[in-house]
């Protein structure tokens, strides 16, 4: 009932979403005696208030068409690599090159789509070939393709490695930090061929012990059942996936919003000012944010209960008891894949700790192939989009998946390193 109420409610909306649109065409008419008066900025700015806070909000395109590099400018070429049920491997990489580094960018899936990482590709692209797991709706799966499961998860990452070996390197932005660590320990366990050469985690939680955000706190207050019982609802009838149970986009946008409310409103309150002031760059940025900020979308019902469960409540990683299809995670089994960890020192999802934690699990990694960066001032969109990601991390990312390019030291070099261990940094603490 909880996913037709909301389309009940959005239905409601209509007749108020067209009587906006409708003052929007009329403000904005070359017929329109009073246009360039305050009233009808008025009338425009609210109705475009209006028509946003009330529409749905599509996927966006990636829309990486080119990028600079050295001053010069490059074509980008999108394809689909490959397609599952639940994903699409896109992949992104300047026309006519050869031989940069192949890069597996895994993005998240907790409620946005991969756009959300258009920046970090962006980035990325300029010195490598690209691919990025472009989740999709689960509410457009049918149910024929099956229940999506957290270990599922871990296979794509296996199976996409596999495809894109054995000079790969994968990075993990946020909640898939602890399925790429799954995935990267069974395959070097298997001492696979196609194991990455090395794996960037960005402020995800590896464990969420380690000074515990709200985010943490809200999963640990409720009960597994609890989440069943009040979050989880069934695909209505006019989408594809119709009768798969779902933790709908809907509910996870009430959550974003609901984790700061007041700069929500703030941003609103300025963004219609700054329509009534006529300044249009402020007003497009904002624009920009929001049309990707509320594109969400609906996670499987499996997946999203067993993250909760086995990474936020029961810590199944961190604790060594992390099992996929029947196999132990044992991330002590990596010993020859670098290990680059990246927070922010203001970020209130995961906070700093829970994604350095993966050094500690990652024992028999030499030091000289690890790499910490904690970034000042920086929140938690920050580590991967705008000027701290572009100007501060991607060099530092760029400079590590070159360094570590090239062949792997040797095994007498790696015995002898491996006695180092990386020490955690003293202000690191468990709750």
């Amino acid at each position: 009932m909880l996913y037709a109420f909301h389309e009940i409610q959005k239905s409601l909306a209509s007749p108020m979403r067209f009587a906006a649109q409708m003052g929007m065409t009329w403000a904005q008419s070359t017929g329109n005696p009073w246009r360039d008066t305050p009233p009808n900025d008025w009338l425009a700015a609210s109705s475009e208030m209006t028509i946003r806070l009330t529409q749905d909000y599509p996927k966006r395109p990636f829309n990486i068409h080119n990028v600079v590099v050295d001053g010069h400018t490059h074509m980008v070429e999108e394809s689909v690599a490959s397609s599952k049920a639940f994903c699409e491997l896109r992949r992104f990489a300047k026309i006519g090159s050869k031989g940069e580094p192949r890069v597996l960018l895994v993005a998240p899936l907790s409620g946005h789509f991969a756009t959300l990482l258009r920046d970090t590709a962006q980035s990325l692209v300029q010195h490598h070939e690209v691919y990025v797991t472009d989740w999709k709706n689960a509410r457009d799966v049918p149910l024929t393709d099956g229940i999506f499961h957290l270990d599922d998860y871990v296979q794509y990452v296996i199976e996409y490695l596999r495809e894109l070996g054995p000079n790969v390197h994968v990075i993990s932005v946020c909640q898939p930090t602890v399925p790429v660590m799954c995935a990267v320990s069974l395959m070097a366990a298997k001492n696979d061929p196609m194991r990455p050469k090395s794996m960037v985690m960005m402020g995800g939680p590896i464990d969420t012990r380690v000074h515990a955000s709200s985010v943490n706190e809200y999963a640990t207050k409720h009960s597994h059942e609890w989440f069943e019982k009040n979050v989880i609802a069934r695909v209505p009838a006019k989408y594809a996936g119709f009768g798969r149970r779902v933790y709908p986009g809907f509910l996870q946008h009430y959550g974003f919003v609901a984790m700061n409310p007041g700069r929500h409103a703030k941003s609103h309150w300025e963004f219609f000012l700054d329509m009534l002031k006529g300044d249009t760059d402020d007003a497009e940025a904002h624009r920009k944010f929001y049309d990707e900020y509320n594109a969400v979308l609906d996670l499987d019902a499996a997946y999203y209960l067993e993250t909760v469960r086995r990474v936020f409540q029961e810590f199944h990683l961190p604790r060594g008891v992390m099992e996929v299809k029947g196999e132990r995670v044992d991330p002590s089994k990596i010993r020859d894949i670098a290990l680059m960890t990246v927070e922010g020192e203001l970020d209130d999802i995961s906070l700093p700790g829970q994604t350095y934690a993966a050094h500690g699990l990652c024992s028999s990694i030499p030091q000289s192939m690890q790499k910490h960066l904690l970034v000042e001032k920086c929140g938690h969109y920050g580590i991967f989009s705008g000027s701290r990601w572009r100007n501060i991390i991607y060099p530092e990312i760029r400079g590590f998946i070159a360094a570590h390019e090239s062949s792997a030291p040797t095994a007498k070099k790696q015995a002898s390193l491996r006695r180092r261990r990386l020490v955690a940094p003293q202000q690191l603490r468990r709750r």
